[in-house]
């Protein structure tokens, strides 16, 4: 009260509250506290003092708190007491578009009299975007009220004159004017900013300004050129964000030119876009998402962003780089003898073997050299010419069928039909495996009971006490030895494998054990092949009848032969890439056990938190600095809540990409149909493979599924992910 007398208490104030917990780089606090506006005189000053300290507990505040995990008893909170703007107009300014996130343009938005009215939605503002320098758009919004300050205290809703309501807020000097300081306050945090600020006797005054905390970080470059980047996790049907060890792990093992952003990976395509032959390839990659391709077209349309390379220029010019380049010598439709991919399966199995024996012997620093050598060998194993050759024969057998029957016989997607139910597909076979494992354990009553109940991990060693326990544990010790590396997000070697943690198959076996009959698997693989087969006879039959049919069908048969024969394989290479990964993964554990009983880190999983390289300097040296440790773990948190873009460039522009469809029925929500068929059944939204309490026939709504999720796709009829493929 000294210091108003000071001022004079006849001057208007607003007492605003500022807690501690507001504005951390992941959490965007302000306005969990309240604000009061044009308070005037001493008494009413003191009295919203205490209106602001209330504040910290409103039912928005300790919601807020309770889901960023921060503690009630450690949130203080100042009171600000500042001296009134009575502006004639005010907005927001946001130094990036927060709606694409590209960093070059500035958004304003401006509107007559208190910015309230425009942050409570209460009025549309006009839109005014500033890119280097120059005013690019302005939209004139009808504002037909406005609040003002009242003498007495507090505000007013008041409306605009009709002939004032389409004039525009600012002038074009002054939104170029703000537009200068918006860019001085993003330099001075380093980062975008969300401004708020008030026009009062033309002069601008700031009112606030915080980090934009939604938008997508951009992937860093080694230049200054424009950049464009397609997100792995779309591709890799995982869009969660991945721990530093997993990062690591994954280059390692890929040729292709990654970065890092947002704890997700990213392809820099820019070079692949530039070239006019290899353009083709990676448009290609968008039949297998549309959204990433129509995102590409888009950026291709813009004349100036990739300086393209004219089209008489040799691609593979000598030290260019190749990689990401399919291996130049295999053979793709080729007739290979259909034991190959039995020999493949072999080779790889053998290989994982002596891995396992091999890496027993391995320790400390040795070990890292281990584990880098053998990487060789994976990624030698992954571009395999004969590998590679049988996958793409397959492929490019599944797309021959496709164009052709559409072309001579109007059949769209014949290629699923024919391929349901191919012998060697790793991933299919694990769904049918696990109905298998029900089928052990439905006679025993006891067992499913305790099943019904199981807590923890530990659940195995006690089943030996029932009846039907010995053969439960050992049918399930099979199905891990088997696919017990694998889980979602496995793509992530951090991310907890089946094996460490068998719970979690429990409520899937439940639900087979509920959902089915005795011998499911070898009925639901029958009735596929059954389809397969009726398939192509009927598409024989019909070929026959059209002109040059015996040459037709006759192509046709040899084509539909290498589907069934190779495309299963297609899942095998994954596969063996997580079995090694699991096994890089075990001794890389027993490493953090010493460095825990050494006190260098809190915990085994800490180490997830290193890179591959930062780990193996801490187990040279037996030193860590574990505030590392603290900030990614901070860092992985604030990753999660962010949604990564399919395709994003240097400018930080998320370029969204359409799916064009005509004809939708009012409400309907139009999505990418990936398989054909048409199907009707109960929505179920699942987010954690564990709580899967799914019915025959239900549609499983979810982020993303991987291999790991294809138990649950035995007991239902459809599958609407955000990302994913066929």
């Amino acid at each position: 009260s000294h210091y108003l007398s000071q001022f004079g208490d006849e001057h208007a104030y607003a007492v605003r509250s500022s807690a501690t917990a507001e504005d951390l780089p992941h959490a965007s606090f302000a306005g969990q506290q309240d604000t009061y506006l044009n308070v005037i005189g001493k008494e009413a000053i003191l009295q919203h003092i205490s209106k602001c300290w209330a504040s910290l507990f409103t039912d928005r505040a300790v919601i807020y708190r309770m889901q960023n995990e921060f503690d009630h008893s450690q949130v203080y909170i100042s009171v600000i007491i500042q001296r009134m703007v009575f502006p004639q107009a005010s907005g927001i300014l946001f130094t990036a578009d927060p709606i694409t996130s590209n960093r070059k343009p500035l958004s304003i938005d401006a509107g007559f009299g208190l910015g309230e009215a425009l942050v409570s939605g209460l009025v549309s503002a006009d839109c005014y975007k500033v890119q280097e320098g120059e005013i690019v758009d302005k939209r004139i919004a009808t504002k037909k009220l406005a609040i003002y300050g009242r003498k007495e205290g507090g505000t007013e809703t008041k409306q605009i004159d009709p002939d004032q309501q389409k004039t525009q807020t600012l002038t074009d000097g002054q939104i170029l004017q703000l537009a200068r300081i918006g860019r001085q306050i993003e330099a001075y945090f380093g980062q975008p900013q969300d401004i708020e600020w008030c026009l009062a006797d033309d002069t601008f005054y700031i009112v606030q300004s915080r980090p934009i905390t939604t938008l997508y970080p951009i992937p860093e470059a080694d230049d200054q050129e424009n950049h464009v980047y397609v997100s792995v996790g779309h591709q890799q049907m995982m869009t969660d964000p991945m721990k530093p060890l997993g990062l690591s792990f994954w280059l390692l093992t890929t040729p292709a030119n990654m970065r890092i952003a947002g704890g997700r990976l990213f392809v820099d395509v820019t070079p692949m876009l530039a070239s006019p032959a290899s353009r083709e390839t990676i448009l290609k990659l968008g039949q297998s998402d549309p959204l990433i391709k129509d995102a590409l077209m888009t950026v291709l349309e813009r004349e100036d962003f990739i300086k393209k390379l004219p089209n008489d220029e040799k691609e593979m010019s000598p030290g260019k780089s190749t990689k990401g380049m399919p291996p130049a010598d295999y053979q793709t439709l080729n007739d290979y003898d259909p034991t190959i991919v039995s020999d493949l399966i072999k080779r790889s199995q053998t290989s994982i073997e002596e891995l396992k024996q091999n890496i027993q012997t391995k320790s400390g620093t040795d070990l890292f050299d281990f584990i880098l050598e053998d990487i060789q060998q994976l990624k030698k194993s992954l571009s395999d010419p004969q590998s590679f050759g049988v996958i793409m024969t397959a492929m490019n057998a599944s797309t021959w069928i496709n164009e052709n029957m559409n072309k001579w016989l109007g059949e769209k997607n014949a290629a699923d039909t024919l391929s349901q139910a191919v012998p060697n597909n790793i991933t299919s076979e694990m769904g049918l495996a696990l109905l298998n494992v029900a089928d052990v354990i439905r006679p025993y009553p006891e067992v499913i009971d305790y099943l019904q109940h199981v807590k923890d991990d530990n659940f195995l060693d006690e089943l030996a006490k029932f009846d039907g326990g010995r053969e439960t544990r050992d049918a399930i010790y099979d199905y891990l030895s088997k696919y017990g590396m694998r889980c979602p997000g496995e793509i992530d070697i951090t991310k907890t494998r089946w094996n460490e943690k068998p719970i979690t198959l429990v409520p899937l076996i439940l639900g087979n054990i509920k959902n089915f009959e005795p011998n499911e698997s070898h009925r639901k693989f029958e009735q596929g092949r059954r389809v397969a087969l009726q398939k192509e006879q009927e598409i024989l039959e019909r070929l026959k009848q059209l002109p040059d049919g015996e040459q037709k069908a006759k192509e046709t048969k040899r084509m539909i032969g290498l589907i069934r024969n190779f495309i299963g394989y297609r899942e095998y290479p994954k596969y063996g890439m997580i079995h090694r990964y699991f096994v890089y993964k075990q001794a890389l554990l027993k490493e953090a056990e010493k460095l825990e009983q050494a006190g260098i880190i809190h915990e085994k999983e800490d180490i997830y938190y290193l890179t591959f390289e930062e780990l193996h300097k801490a187990v040279r040296t037996n030193t860590l600095d574990y505030q590392i440790i603290s900030k990614r773990k901070d860092e992985y948190k604030l990753y999660e809540k962010l949604t990564p873009p399919r395709v994003i460039t240097s400018d930080g522009e998320i370029i969204a990409g359409e799916y064009k469809r005509e004809n939708l029925p009012a409400e309907a929500i139009a999505g990418l149909p990936v398989s054909s068929g048409v199907i009707e059944g109960r929505a179920r939204v699942i987010l954690n493979m564990e709580d899967a309490d799914l019915e025959n026939g239900d549609i499983l709504v979810t982020a993303f599924t991987d291999p790991s999720w294809t138990p649950l796709f035995v007991s239902i009829k459809g599958l609407v992910p955000e990302v994913g493929g066929l």
